[in-house]
Parts: structure tokens; sequence; C-alpha cells
């Protein structure tokens, strides 16, 4: 019987293998390939998606949010960025719209690019989220995020423009559920006019974005933030395992 199942992309390299493993063990199935769109993101990440969808030889669907524009204007309408219960544009821009198309299109199982690293972050998932059909190939193959870059590298495509920015990941300009001094400081630096929008805005909603380094890592505004903290950031490495080698054979 054919099943249906959605790999959620999100224009980074972990979720692009975790993509193509799953069309590879689904030949014969039903397969979106969804992405939550985040004008946040950088620019680039169109052109990866692009890429990525001649890889797959499959389109990706572009998903939006239908009560919200942007991030800014979630953070700004309801008065909150970030906090304990994380940031409230995940939920509007990601969360509700992926809840959106899982009651329109019931896909039976949804891929989701976690790393050999997170498998905690998959077993929070599987225990918050029991109504769904998670699996993580990633996983399953012991693959890293160094791994994933070196496999999508070996592929032919170039990674997203933050990776070789230095970020990371591929996610928003900005991203405030980002609490590490050296992440902020190289927004800082790389994108200036993105750092100064936020400092003024979390600064407008009293929202202290950064922890400390000593101490006991008491939080502080981005515009008092020391700007030499965490100044050396180095690209990610993009190394390959021999894990990595194997699981390209079912690619």
């Amino acid at each position: 019987m054919t099943i249906r199942v959605v790999c959620w992309f999100s224009c980074g390299d972990a979720s692009a293998v975790a993509t193509k493993l799953a069309l590879a063990k689904y030949l014969d199935d039903e397969v979106a390939v969804a992405r939550c769109v985040v004008p946040e993101e950088h620019s680039d990440n169109d052109r990866f998606a692009a890429d990525c969808a001649a890889w797959f030889g499959v389109e990706v669907n572009d998903l939006r949010s239908v009560d919200y524009a942007s991030c800014e204007e979630v953070w700004t309408k309801r008065r909150y960025m970030s906090g304990v219960l994380g940031a409230i544009c995940s939920v509007e821009m990601k969360k509700v719209v992926r809840h959106a198309f899982e009651r329109a299109w019931h896909p039976d199982v949804q891929v989701f690019g976690y790393t050999a690293e997170e498998a905690d972050r998959a077993d929070r998932f599987r225990s918050q989220n029991p109504e769904v059909k998670l699996e993580c190939p990633l996983i399953d193959e012991g693959l890293t995020k160094e791994d994933c870059h070196a496999i999508v590298r070996r592929a032919g495509l170039e990674v997203p423009e933050m990776y070789r920015l230095g970020f990371p990941n591929a996610n928003c300009i900005g991203c405030v559920n980002a609490q590490s001094p050296t992440y902020w400081n190289h927004v800082r630096r790389t994108f200036p006019a993105v750092f100064d929008q936020r400092a003024k805005l979390s600064r407008e909603l009293d929202v202290r974005l950064v922890k400390g380094t000593l101490g006991d890592r008491e939080r502080v505004f981005l515009d008092e933030l020391d700007p030499d903290l965490g100044r050396d950031v180095e690209m990610p490495p993009m190394e390959c395992s021999l894990l990595c080698y194997m699981a390209e054979q079912k690619l």
C-alpha cells in the first residue's frame, strides 16, 4: 500500500541529505518535500532550495504563514521575541504552518533532518508529538552535521551562503533563539543593519537576548554586548566520516 511521506526541508545541508535518503527509501510512495519559508532567512536559501530540488528530482513546496508576513511582524504584534518558552516566531512561522500542512495532507510519515548529535532533540520531539510517526534518517545512518556538509559538496551543490559566512546553520539572519555572544557579534560584523534592528526592537520589548559567558551568565541587551567577545569564528568543518561514504551508496 502506498503511504504519504513529508520531508521537512529547512534549506540546511542536514535536511537536504535527510530528504535525499528518504526519497531513495520511499521510491514507490507519495513523497512531498515541504519548506516553511521565512523572509528573515538569507536570500541565497532560495538558490539552495532550487539546486536541491534538481538534486532531489522533485519540487520543494514553499509553505508560508497566512497570519504573519515576517518574524518582525510576529515580534511586534505579539510583543514578544524569545524566552523560556522559546522563540514565538518559530511557533508562528514554522510550527503553525507545519500543523496546517499536516491537517490538509495527512502524512503517514514525517522526516526531519536531526543529525547524530541531535538524538536528544529527536527524542523530545517524539515525546511532545506522539501523534507524529517521525523518521530521522541521519540518526539512523549515524551522520553528523560535518558528514552532511561533505555529502552536499560532493554532490556538486554549493552550500548555503550562511555556512560560507561562518554561521553554524542556514536559518534566519539574527535568530532570536541564539544566546551566544559569539553568534551575535558575528551577526554584528556580517549583517550590521540586522544587528541594529534586533538591538532596537529587543530594547523596546525589554528582551535580553544574550547570555554572558562568566559567573551566573546573566542576560544582557544586544546593545550592551562587548563587541570583542567571540571575535574568532571559524568556518564549520566540511570533513566526512566513513559512515557518510556508506550512506551515499543509498542515495
